[in-house]
């Protein structure tokens, strides 16, 4: 229950942030042709934007085990072999996410007082909603390296996750 929970907030942050980018970019089409103006920080705004999305978008994919991939090896082994190969995965998933996310925040710590080109937005607004991202795929990739470990599944292609998954993918 608290999982789907914390995936459903996941999704919608990840969600909202695309949802922002995309109106930041049409917006900025508009009143440019409309007006010959355009909106400040705009484009700062949607890289920003686009490395929070990132962020929330790598955990969930994380969780999941929805990225893409080319299966192959996979698809050839037997239910140990891919269990093997799902439980290396997510170890070496976990391995590099977490100092990953620990990274972004010494970043987050180390921004200062540097702003946006335009409206001196504070960067450091920008870093620790990607940080908190980064943490949350770090968390969410331990949460399945466990229930990979436990044996749990959720899909009919035994890997853990995947909601809203069918037999034949997403």
């Amino acid at each position: 229950m608290l999982i789907k929970r914390l995936m459903a907030a996941t999704e919608t942050v990840a969600a909202l942030f695309l949802l922002f980018i995309a109106l930041l970019t049409a917006g900025n089409v508009l009143v440019r042709y409309a007006f010959n103006w355009q909106i400040p920080d705009w484009f700062d705004g949607t890289q920003m934007l686009l490395g929070i999305a990132l962020f929330w978008g790598i955990a969930l994919t994380t969780y999941q085990g929805t990225h893409i991939a080319v299966d192959v090896l996979w698809e050839m082994a037997g239910p140990r072999g891919r269990r093997g190969i799902d439980l290396l995965a997510a170890t070496i998933t976990l391995a590099f996410l977490v100092p990953l996310a620990w990274m972004v925040w010494v970043k987050v710590g180390g921004t200062g007082s540097q702003g946006t080109m335009d409206l001196r937005l504070p960067l450091q607004w920008f870093y620790s909603a990607a940080a908190a991202g980064a943490t949350v795929a770090a968390v969410l990739a331990l949460l399945r390296l466990v229930r990979l470990i436990r044996g749990d599944t959720d899909n009919d292609e035994g890997r853990p996750g995947g909601a809203g998954e069918t037999p034949d993918g997403p």
